[in-house]
């Protein structure tokens, strides 16, 4: 029984699904069975007209629209069963029908913002992927078009299951299509495009639909967009080379479309994601060897540059640089090409770049340039050590320098002690690699001082940082003296002289220097810093292995301190300073006769400076009078231009005359009305202390002792003031003190005085002499001997009658302190 029931109702169930199917197929409005049919099912079919051609019919769309919005529980049932009409009229290449199914899709998603528009989502996206799939490319173009129009839609509500896998699969490799019709290929490739953009659009507003940030999306996203922007660029080249001329609309070529498709891929992109970007970019470079030449390479990462937010453009530079690291074995080639594109994309990410993210980039810059120094090529290749490895390091400097170019100027200085940081020190080194570290750090401090604008020098030359350089000025090699002196004219050159001053001359005017009056702030730091300064520009002259380039870059170091920092309270010292290289040439027995000839040059021409800047006048009248007895007396040889003399004599048989004399210069001075009434007698008599103890810490000059206070040593604890022997500490004293009698005033100035020059001008031998003069008589036994004599006598006594040779008690605990 219950079997007949069962076949029963299998047989009702058969005759309700052929009836079903004949009521589908059954789409005449005229037949009796359409009555039968859902609504949604009959206003979906009145929208398709009887003849194709004649397109949607617009009444029963609105009709259609209207029931949608009326009752949009309905809207998955019209998505489904207009899908199902549209993959059957796709079955059939009834492609009409079909295109007149995704205009009402458009419309319906244009026009419905219901809750349940996600079902209805799902079976347009149906319909998308089964055109994609269609081999007829008007079909792929069509549903191209249709899913950019929905990716500009927003959604009221999310969606959580939605997956864009196919679309991102199918769009990429549409960008690569091959069509053997070029018009078709190109509108192909352009679809795939606009259907990556809209796919992007459509995934990286919404966080909760799949993340498109994924490798596994971006390594088919990125390499499609690089694709055409490569190609198309190559077919440009070609055409205009060909002298072709054809008019392009830079708007639909494919190149300008995935152009614009990566820079809004980038600015869409967060901190996090950056390097997702990136990353697919330099996989395609190097799968396809596009480094060398880099012109593609570096329209690239510029568009990456400028489309990214400025916050975060130090992320590409980070990522870049370490491409270039993980790129340490590749050819020098690959290696310059990467690090040209760093250098012209690294400015701009130099203004965003603040604290720890500055150092970092310098110090791997840095990084890659020690690496580089050490690197050796096989002994196998036969390749000198300089093949490609020069360009490589040349390109690392230029983009130190262009990444510093960009910050102001308090990074400057914090980069160039960085770098002078690492710079190794050393007076001399067997090891060619650390010469050539040093020279290279060296010359990527010169490229950051370049671009540095001096202000005051005290901020430019901090301590530590002078140090270090004025130690690496007195290495052993002469290009290393050379690259720090350099360094030292960027620096202080703050009116563009150095120009003017690069070669030692006689014949230079006032108006042909920019000068300006010394600020009392630079005065203080000349006198501060001239000894340590002074002592390396002398120690750099004593080296044999001076060039004519080396002792040219001396005269402009001294040139270019003369014009900005010398004033009247410090010329003096850099006075003798230049009668202490005269001395050098005429006295040092290593230095070869055509290195004292230069040093000869060059001191004649600073000094004419100096009465030239100074406005001295009698100091440059007896300078030029110098300069014509050379001219006399055939000793040309001894001034400027520098250079390899022909025809030299012995530096020893000099002519009366060619030199500058301390007594005559003395004399100069005094006109030029310097105060030198401070000094030795004679004025300038081989005050060399500074130069021959360079272990000395003296800072300032010797002037500075006229304006010592003496009573400051009673600020200082534990430290008490010693009284001159001539000192009235009576009652009357105090009070006449008190009372500010100007005639103790003056007295106590007088011996002020006395006792300055005496510790200025007495031989250190004589000042011992003078100290310990007054101190014979009270010696250590006898003040002791006072001492133990006036305590306790009545023991004393005792002892002397109870032994015929008395010991005193002092002598017998302590003997090693009472012999003689």
């Amino acid at each position: 029984m219950s079997n007949m029931i069962n076949n029963k109702h299998t047989q009702r169930a058969d005759v309700m699904k052929c009836v079903d199917t004949i009521v589908d197929k059954c789409t005449d409005p005229g037949c009796c069975l359409s009555r039968m049919r859902p609504r949604y099912k009959r206003l979906v079919d009145n929208i398709f007209p009887s003849v194709p051609q004649d397109g949607l019919v617009k009444n029963n769309m609105e009709k259609l629209t209207f029931y949608a919005l009326s009752s949009p529980e309905k809207l998955d049932r019209i998505g489904e069963y207009l899908f199902q009409k549209a993959s059957r009229d796709i079955s059939r290449k009834r492609n009409e029908f079909v295109m007149i199914a995704m205009e009402a899709m458009d419309q319906l998603l244009v026009a419905c913002h219901a809750q349940t528009l996600n079902l209805f989502v799902e079976s347009y996206l149906r319909i998308v992927q089964k055109l994609l799939e269609s081999s007829e490319p008007s079909l792929q173009i069509l549903a191209t078009q249709s899913f950019v129009r929905f990716s500009n839609i927003e959604e009221d509500t999310p969606s959580y299951h939605r997956r864009y896998d196919f679309f991102v699969s199918k769009f990429s490799s549409m960008c690569h299509n091959n069509n053997p019709n070029l018009v078709t290929m190109e509108m192909i490739r352009m679809a795939g495009i606009k259907g990556i953009q809209g796919v992007i659009r459509k995934t990286v507003s919404d966080d909760l639909v799949e993340n498109i940030w994924e490798p596994v999306h971006m390594d088919k996203i990125v390499p499609s967009l690089l694709f055409n922007m490569h190609t198309m660029k190559s077919k440009t080249d070609i055409v205009v080379e060909s002298g072709i001329s054809e008019e392009v609309n830079d708007k639909t070529d494919s190149f300008s479309l995935a152009e614009s498709c990566l820079r809004e891929l980038i600015g869409r992109a967060s901190f996090g994601h950056v390097k997702s970007v990136i990353r697919p970019v330099l996989k395609h470079l190097d799968a396809h060897h596009m480094w060398v030449p880099n012109v593609f390479a570096t329209q690239c990462f510029r568009i990456l540059m400028f489309s990214i937010q400025s916050q975060y453009s130090y992320a590409v530079v980070e990522t870049l640089m370490t491409h270039l690291d993980e790129n340490g074995n590749a050819s020098p080639k690959i290696r310059t090409s990467i690090a040209d594109v760093l250098s012209k994309i690294i400015a701009i990410a130099a203004n965003e770049s603040v604290g720890p993210t500055v150092l970092e980039i310098i110090n791997s810059l840095l990084t890659n340039l020690r690496t580089s120094v050490t690197r050796r090529p096989p002994s196998n290749t036969g390749l000198s050590e300089s093949d490609g490895e020069n360009e490589y390091r040349e390109a690392l400097i230029h983009a130190l320098g262009e990444f510093a170019a960009h910050l102001p100027d308090y990074q400057k200085i914090e980069i160039m002690m960085f770098i002078m940081s690492k710079v190794p020190q050393f007076k001399s080194s067997n090891n060619p690699n650390d010469l050539h570290v040093q020279r290279m750090c060296l010359k990527s401090l010169l490229m950051v001082s370049t671009k540095y604008s001096s202000v005051q020098m005290n901020a430019t030359f901090p301590q530590s940082f002078l140090d270090l350089l004025l130690k690496t000025l007195t290495a052993s090699e002469d290009e290393i003296r050379f690259i720090v002196l350099r360094i030292l004219h960027t620096l202080l050159d703050r009116h563009n002289n150095a120009s003017k001053l690069s070669k030692a001359t006689v014949n230079i005017t006032k108006s042909e220097i920019n000068l300006e009056k010394c600020s009392r702030s630079d005065t203080i730091f000349i006198r501060k810093h001239a000894q340590d300064i002074y002592v390396s520009i002398y120690e750099s002259l004593e080296m044999t292995n001076n060039t004519v380039e080396n002792v040219e870059a001396v005269y402009t170091t001294l040139a270019l301190i003369c014009i900005e920092l010398l004033s009247e309270e410090t010329v003096l010292d850099f006075i003798r300073l230049i009668l202490s290289i005269q001395e050098l040439a005429i006295t040092n027995a290593v230095l070869s006769t055509q290195q004292k000839f230069h040093l000869h040059g060059l001191v004649i021409s600073i000094m004419l400076l100096v009465a030239i800047v100074t406005d001295l006048h009698p100091l440059k009248d007896y300078v030029e009078k110098v300069i014509e007895q050379r001219k006399l007396l055939s000793a040309t040889h001894l001034l400027p231009e520098l250079s390899v003399h022909n025809e030299v004599k012995s530096s020893s048989l000099l002519p009366a005359g060619v030199l500058i004399e301390e007594p005559e210069l003395t004399e100069a001075l005094k006109a030029s009305g310097i105060d030198i009434t401070t000094e030795t007698g004679p004025v300038l008599a081989h005050r060399r202390s500074w130069v021959e103890n360079t272990n000395m810490s003296m800072k300032g000059s010797f002037t500075d002792l006229s304006n010592l206070d003496l009573d400051s040593v009673n600020s200082t604890p534990a430290m008490q003031r010693r009284f001159s022997p001539n000192e009235d500490l009576s009652f009357e004293a105090m009070k006449r003190s008190l009372l500010d009698n100007p005639v103790v005033r003056v007295e106590q100035n007088t011996r002020q005085t006395q006792l300055c020059d005496m510790f200025r001008n007495t031989s250190f031998q004589d000042l011992v002499a003078i100290s310990t003069a007054s101190k014979d008589e009270e010696s250590l036994h006898s003040k002791i001997t006072d001492v133990f004599n006036k305590v306790d006598i009545s023991n004393k006594l005792s002892a002397v009658e109870t032994t015929n040779q008395p010991i005193p008690i002092y002598e017998t605990l302590f003997p090693e302190l009472f012999a003689f």
